[in-house]
C-alpha cells in the first residue's frame, strides 16, 4: 500500500517540486498540495494521510499550531520542513509532536526516505542526532513553565528510566542492550512501555522529556 502524503508550503514551487519528487515514486501518493497550515489541518482531516510535510512559517496558521493539532487529531506523522538549521522553531515542532525536520534543500533521495522511515514509524533522527539537537535547545532555551517535572517518570520502573536515559544520550538499541547487559528484544520492551506509559509517540519525544525532567543534563555523558 502506497504512502499516503500531504505536502504544506506557502512558497508553490517548494511544494510543487516536493510533490513531483515524492509522486515520482511508486510507493508514494502525494494526495494533497497546500499553502497554509490550516489548509493542511483540512487536508489531513479529508484524505488521512500517513505523512504530511509542513513548513514551518505558513499563513494563516504556522506549522508548529497545524502539527500539533494534526497530532492531537490523528495518527498522521509530522515533518516539519525549515529553511536553517537548528531553525528556532524546530523545538517547539519536536515538542508538538513532529517526528523530525528537514531542510527545504533536502536532497531529492533524502527527502524519499525521510518520508519512509516516518511513515514507517520511526523517529527521522537518528539517535545521536536527536541527541545533539536536543541538547543545543535545551541548554539555549529558558525553562519552560509547562515542563514536566520529574514526577511524570514515577510511572517507569528502574529499568525503564535507565532506558530513556541511554536513549537521551543517543544510544541505538544494540548499543542499550550491551550497556544494560540485556537483549535487544528485552530493549524494544522498555522503549516501547517507556513510549506508552508517557504518552509519546516516538523517540524524539523521549528525548526531550529525559531533558525536560533532568533525567538526562545538557553537556551529560555522551
Amino acid at each position: 500500500m502506497a504512502v499516503r502524503v500531504v505536502v504544506a508550503d506557502d512558497q508553490e514551487l517548494v511544494r510543487a517540486g516536493f510533490g513531483m519528487i515524492l509522486g515520482a515514486q511508486p510507493d508514494i501518493e502525494v494526495v494533497a498540495e497546500v499553502g497554509d497550515g490550516a489548509a493542511a489541518v483540512a487536508a489531513v482531516r479529508e484524505h488521512r494521510p500517513d505523512v504530511v510535510l509542513l513548513d514551518i512559517r505558513m499563513p494563516v496558521m504556522d506549522g508548529i499550531e497545524a502539527a500539533g493539532v494534526v497530532c492531537a487529531e490523528s495518527d498522521c506523522k509530522v515533518l516539519m520542513l525549515t529553511t536553517f538549521d537548528l531553525d528556532d522553531y524546530v523545538y517547539d515542532a519536536l515538542r508538538a509532536g513532529a517526528s523530525g525536520f528537514l531542510l527545504k534543500d533536502v536532497r531529492r533521495d533524502d527527502l524519499v526516505h525521510a518520508v519512509r522511515v516516518v511513515a514507517a514509524g520511526d523517529s527521522l533522527l537518528a539517535p545521536a542526532v536527536t541527541r545533539k539537537l536536543i541538547t543545543e535547545f535545551v541548554s539555549r532555551t529558558a525553562p519552560r513553565p509547562a515542563a514536566p517535572s520529574a514526577e511524570r517518570l514515577a510511572v517507569l520502573t528502574a529499568r525503564e528510566r535507565e532506558t530513556l536515559r541511554l536513549i537521551a544520550r543517543g544510544l541505538s538499541n544494540a548499543e542499550i542492550a550491551e550497556t544494560m547487559v540485556v537483549s535487544e528484544h528485552t530493549v524494544k520492551t522498555h522503549v516501547s512501555n517507556v513510549l506508552t506509559k508517557l504518552g509519546l509517540r516516538d523517540r524524539v519525544q523521549a528525548v526531550i522529556v529525559a531533558y525536560e525532567t533532568g533525567l538526562a543534563v545538557p553537556g551529560g555523558p555522551a
